[in-house]
């Protein structure tokens, strides 16, 4: 939702206005996240910017679903996630009233799809096409993907389960309608040009499809971010103090909103040395060791305000694309740890393609509860991207995100941003 709010305004900075019955950007999301959204939209509304909420009932009931589980990460249990997904076939017919009421030009929408970024998107159409899993013998035996630029290489243990399937089920029809529906959608926006030109150009030109780059939108959301967090209190004591002597050397850590990690793989990314292993999810007499270098956080993040800290030297990521272009917009290294959805495309895209990061070594394709990181490979991968200026990663990284902060300057420079906003708003007009 905070990205689909940056991406809003951005249109309205380019002065076009909702030609509907309301006068405004109209936002429509469920009860859960609305607090959260108004939240943002009630700070946006000072910079002039109207922005309206809709809200549309979840059907948590009727789908089978406790009252007020309207997303993945409040679910109990895995086996609950493609009930979410199926729930979201009924918002079909209050969606379309509120289309009817509206009547808009132009509908930006989530396809409620994980692959949604070019890397992936173009990965994901040549995995459907060609099945190249289906020609390894193993689990572990590496294949390349066809008709990809770049020899990107991948193993079967790393795509999710359900694509693999050879019954169809209710689920995977909800995701191939999905993946359907994107190739009916009139074009696609993504991020900036420069971050992926071949993967772009193949998108448009290959595949045929319309798409235009207006990002990274997060440059325009740190107004409208959450609530100033402790923790942004805590960086900068911290920079002033004794405790840290020189920028860049903090490491921040985050596997995004569904990730359940076990308290033993927690043990282990706490531990930096050899220690026993106690209950808990932190060795013992960890947190009064660490105290006052550390600091944990145990709600939402305002992740951006935080990568863009000079403390911040590094950033352990589960490769969601959101965190993945903040964590290129901040010029940071990346220590990459993906899990599930298309996380592991996109660690491809950033150990390999952009060459700013350095993986910890996952391999298995997985809902919650991972347990097979060893320590030693968190410290390992901690150390190539971050220590030492010389760090290969640490200079790519920072010309990526100088030339993603370059983007978006008020919108007024003629960037590829700028220029592909204004083509599409043009194109929309005719």
């Amino acid at each position: 939702m905070v990205p689909t709010i940056d991406m809003a305004k951005l249109f309205a900075a380019r002065g076009v206005k909702a030609t509907g019955s309301i006068n405004s950007w109209p936002i429509i999301t469920t009860p859960c996240t609305a607090p959260l959204v108004s939240k943002i939209v009630d700070r946006t509304r000072t910079l002039g910017i109207n922005i309206e909420i809709q809200i549309i009932k979840f059907p948590t009931v009727e789908a089978g679903l406790p009252e007020g589980c309207e997303n993945v990460d409040l679910v109990n249990s895995p086996d609950m996630f493609p009930t979410i997904f199926m729930a979201t076939k009924m918002l079909q017919q209050p969606h379309e009233q509120l289309l009817q009421e509206y009547q808009p030009s132009c509908l930006v929408a989530d396809a409620c799809f994980p692959w949604d970024l070019f890397f992936s998107l173009v990965a994901s159409h040549a995995m459907r096409q060609y099945e190249p899993y289906k020609k390894a013998s193993f689990d572990s035996e590496t294949f390349v993907i066809p008709n990809f630029p770049g020899e990107i290489k991948l193993i079967r243990n790393q795509l999710p389960h359900f694509t693999q399937q050879e019954v169809e089920t209710d689920f995977t029809k909800l995701l191939k309608e999905a993946a359907e529906l994107e190739l009916r959608s009139y074009g696609f926006v993504e991020s900036f040009y420069d971050l992926k030109p071949d993967y772009a150009d193949h998108y448009r030109k290959v595949l045929g499809r319309k798409a235009w780059h207006m990002g990274p939108v997060s440059l325009w959301g740190k107004e409208a971010s959450i609530d100033e967090h402790e923790c942004l209190k805590w960086l900068a004591k911290l920079s002033d103090s004794q405790l840290i002597k020189i920028a860049n050397s903090i490491v921040y850590i985050c596997f995004g909103t569904i990730a359940k990690l076990s308290d033993s793989q927690l043990i282990k990314i706490a531990m930096g040395k050899n220690e026993k292993e106690e209950e808990g999810w932190s060795p013992k007499g960890f947190e009064k060791r660490m105290e006052g270098k550390e600091l944990n956080i145990r709600d939402w993040a305002p992740q951006v305000l935080i990568l863009d800290h000079e403390a911040v030297g590094g950033f352990v990521t589960h490769c969601g694309w959101n965190s993945t272009l903040e964590g290129v917009t901040a010029g940071l290294p990346m220590i990459t740890w993906p899990m599930a959805t298309e996380q592991f495309y996109n660690e491809k895209l950033v150990t390999e393609v952009l060459k700013i990061g350095v993986g910890v070594g996952a391999h298995q394709w997985i809902k919650v509860m991972v347990d097979d990181i060893k320590k030693e490979a968190i410290e390992e991968a901690v150390k190539l991207s971050m220590v030492g200026d010389e760090a290969e990663e640490i200079s790519r990284a920072k010309a990526l995100g100088k030339m993603a902060k370059r983007l978006p300057e008020v919108f007024i420079s003629l960037t590829s941003s700028y220029i592909d906003a204004d083509a599409l708003m043009e194109e929309l007009k005719s």
